[in-house]
């Protein structure tokens, strides 16, 4: 089998989307089964691409075609551009990263949709005040357009059941992102940190991760004298709508000295950071998947989040929740200053979210879909040759 990848987006910097495209080409170059893999990435993207660790392999092909870098010029590429450069790899599959406007009527192979999470429908916020309807229509066009989709998580996959139609939620299956660990190959902290002990969260500048809440919360345990004086909070992540609500909140507090903000980290620098924070905290209001919980506990690290469905289906027992509504704030401090109480944990496995385990279940759909357009294929020609013979037999 040979299927192309998309992951072009407008960050030149590495996000959830981006090392889930990585992880996925992983997977499906151990399996016997793909010949062949093409990764579409846009020319900005290309820096991320040679950090990601993707080896040379015979079977691999990185892909970056001219396009424009803003939303409706990449959206425009997706749908028209796109069909153009898979008649040329000629792949048995398309597999989108991420949700975009896709012309399925123009590919001449079944379509896949990795579904993250139902953000627009969710929390418009996270899309900025004029930007939400755009995102949902784009999503809903994805949702009908692909063959299948491919839910990160049973909490995305409810959460589709609900805002989808009955038609598109038919059409999913979970397979998991794909979540192993690394190696930590750097003993040098990034630009910023110099030794003092650091809180670590891993979260795009949106609604839903809820930095906010955190930053108040690591005023309130400074101010009362419940942590370290000199620990500090890193913020790992790409800006966005809510950067600047963000930055103005540090300077109110006046913690420009205690809080961090980083980008574009690679991904030895982000096992540093996990090998070495006092805890990773995350106090999303809604996430689809949880994936630094994920590599934070296969780090050993301490994880304090909120206590909402996608991070309980990750961390299980292993993490130490609190719950989000009026005294969020107190609730969290809690949590943080009672996970740096207790000793770090050993490293948490998690067999199902193996490399190894995911290459079987997307060649699996990989074959249930050309299977299934190959019948659909065969019914089509044997309709047209009945339908040629009984014309033939009344001439």
């Amino acid at each position: 089998m040979k299927i192309l990848v998309t992951a072009a987006s407008s960050s030149p910097h590495i996000s959830g989307v981006q090392r889930h495209a990585f992880n996925l080409v992983r997977c499906l170059l151990l399996n016997p089964e793909i010949s062949r893999v093409d990764l579409v990435l846009a020319p900005w993207q290309r820096a991320i691409s040679e950090a990601s660790g993707l080896g040379p392999d015979s079977r691999l092909a990185i892909h970056y075609p001219v396009m424009g870098r803003g939303s409706i010029a990449r959206n425009l590429w997706y749908y028209m551009e796109l069909p153009k450069l898979a008649s040329c790899l000629c792949p048995d599959v398309v597999h989108l990263s991420y949700p975009m406007p896709i012309n399925a009527k123009a590919l001449a192979c079944p379509t896949v949709l990795t579904l993250h999470d139902l953000y627009p429908y969710e929390i418009p916020r996270n899309f900025g005040l004029n930007q939400f309807l755009f995102n949902r229509l784009v999503l809903r066009h994805c949702l009908q357009s692909v063959d299948a989709i491919a839910c990160v998580s049973d909490t995305t996959t409810a959460r589709l059941k609900h805002y989808a139609s009955v038609k598109a939620y038919g059409k999913a299956t979970r397979i998991y992102n794909c979540v192993e660990p690394e190696p930590c190959v750097t003993q040098s902290p990034p630009p910023g940190l110099q030794g003092e002990p650091f809180l670590l969260t891993v979260a795009q500048h949106r609604r839903n991760k809820n930095i906010p809440l955190l930053i108040r919360s690591l005023h309130r345990l400074l101010r009362k004298g419940q942590i370290d004086a000199s620990t500090r909070l890193l913020v790992l992540g790409i800006e966005g709508p809510e950067t600047r609500t963000i930055q103005a909140l540090v300077s109110r507090l006046h913690l420009r000295d205690r809080v961090l903000f980083l980008e574009g980290l690679s991904q030895p620098e982000l096992q540093w950071c996990y090998s070495h924070c006092r805890a990773v905290v995350l106090p999303s209001r809604t996430e689809g998947f949880g994936l630094p919980v994920a590599e934070a506990l296969l780090v050993g690290c301490r994880v304090v989040c909120s206590d909402i469905p996608a991070f309980r289906e990750i961390g299980g027992t292993h993490c130490g929740y609190f719950a989000l509504g009026t005294d969020a704030e107190i609730a969290l401090a809690a949590a943080i200053r009672a996970a740096l109480d207790h000793p770090a944990k050993e490293p948490v496995l998690f067999a199902h979210l193996s490399a190894e385990v995911l290459a079987k279940e997307y060649a699996r759909l990989y074959r249930g879909l050309l299977t299934t357009a190959g019948h659909a294929h065969s019914t089509a020609a044997a309709t047209s040759i009945r339908l040629a013979t009984t014309e033939r037999q009344s001439l």
